[in-house]
């Protein structure tokens, strides 16, 4: 079933792999040895893996190719929008870059600790330094579920990522975010008091939700008679465009109550957009969102962070992303001492103990707090 032979100065094996569909015997030759002990060595390995139906033929095939024109479009229809683009993005400029012409057969753990040590080092394009620990790890996590894939398909035999030896969890945990306090969120929320966008930023401080599930959201979601928005979709970024999806978990899909005060700013709010339609007439886009331009259609959701950073930094409170006035509820729920399990569910978070872990840092009373406590108990505190 296979035999050695020698090739000019080196060795190389002729494995016999049967027929193929027309009775014709394939032999696949695998060549490169530099002795014949080690060509025998590599034909019995080759025989066992035949036997157990776990061969894989060589074949040239480079990364690139197999990334970009055989994996990505294999899991298109499988995978959010978002995180399509998410893939193709990294696999675009990370790995395809330095990795692209190797053959895919000839990948190794090696080879893939050197491509994440570079991004490391000097990662971002035009030399603007290195990657954080957790982007890379999120490369590699990218390039573990291709190569799993490629198990799958009988291209390679093993997964070789799950050799490297990526950034350690532990290095990728996000650093604690800026967050406001009430006084900050407050002053905030007072100077962009007569600007249009005033209601949203209102929505997004008092309730944690994402930019993208606010600015998904129907009117059809929210019953202010109940003080409640039900969270169903999300407006996220396909490309360059903004593309209406679902939450990702069923954590995601949630009921988040609203207290008077939002409710008032969103009576008021939708008033407002009731003016806008009937002054636009027929111009008017009905897409039955809560937040909306002039005329009706879908903000999109990077020039509504730009709109932020803009605001924060002509009000002059602590530099903030949009993301971080979720943060911020976040922290100062905990520290009105919300109970945690509350926080999760208006988060939409999986676990109370990711709540706690991703915000109980931010808050170093909570310990002091906790340690008066079992003091008053046990009679320490006196």
């Amino acid at each position: 079933r296979g035999h050695v032979r020698r090739r000019g100065a080196k060795w190389a094996i002729v494995l016999d792999a049967g027929t193929d569909e027309h009775g014709k015997r394939r032999q696949k030759w695998h060549s490169g040895f530099t002795t014949k002990r080690e060509a025998e060595r590599a034909l019995a390995e080759l025989l066992t893996k035949l036997g157990r139906g776990e061969y894989v033929e060589p074949t040239r095939l480079t990364l690139a190719v197999f990334l970009v024109d055989q994996w990505l479009p294999g899991i298109r229809a499988s995978v959010r929008e978002s995180t399509f683009e998410s893939y193709a993005r990294n696999v675009r400029v990370h790995l395809v870059p330095r990795l692209g012409e190797l053959p895919l057969q000839a990948l190794t753990a090696a080879r893939l600790n050197a491509v994440y040590a570079d991004l490391l080092a000097d990662g971002h394009r035009g030399g603007e330094g290195g990657l954080s620990p957790r982007t890379v790890r999120y490369v590699h996590t990218i390039l573990r579920r291709a190569l799993a894939a490629a198990v799958r398909w009988q291209l390679v035999d093993r997964n070789v990522a799950d050799l490297a030896d990526p950034p350690a969890p532990k290095a990728t945990r996000p650093k604690p975010m800026p967050t406001w306090s009430a006084s900050e969120l407050s002053r905030f929320l007072n100077y962009v008091g007569d600007e249009r966008s005033f209601p949203l930023w209102v929505v997004l401080g008092s309730t944690g939700m994402r930019r993208g599930e606010a600015l998904g959201g129907r009117w059809e979601d929210v019953d202010l008679e109940a003080g409640r928005w039900q969270v169903r979709r999300t407006l996220v970024m396909a490309g360059h465009e903004p593309h209406e999806s679902t939450p990702k978990t069923d954590h995601g899909r949630r009921s988040v109550a609203l207290d008077p005060g939002t409710v008032r700013v969103l009576r008021d709010w939708r008033r407002r957009q009731l003016e806008e339609r009937l002054a636009w007439g027929p111009a008017w886009t009905d897409t039955g969102r809560v937040f909306t331009r002039e005329d009706g259609t879908d903000l999109h959701p990077e020039r509504v962070s730009e709109m932020f950073d803009r605001l924060v930094s002509r009000s002059g409170v602590t530099p903030l992303t949009v993301h971080g006035l979720r943060h911020s509820h976040a922290t100062l729920a905990l520290a009105a001492e919300v109970h945690p399990k509350v926080v999760q569910e208006r988060l939409g978070h999986s676990s109370v103990a990711f709540t706690l872990d991703r915000y109980s840092h931010a808050i170093p009373a909570m310990q002091e707090d906790a340690a008066a406590a079992v003091a008053r108990l046990v009679g320490l505190d006196g």
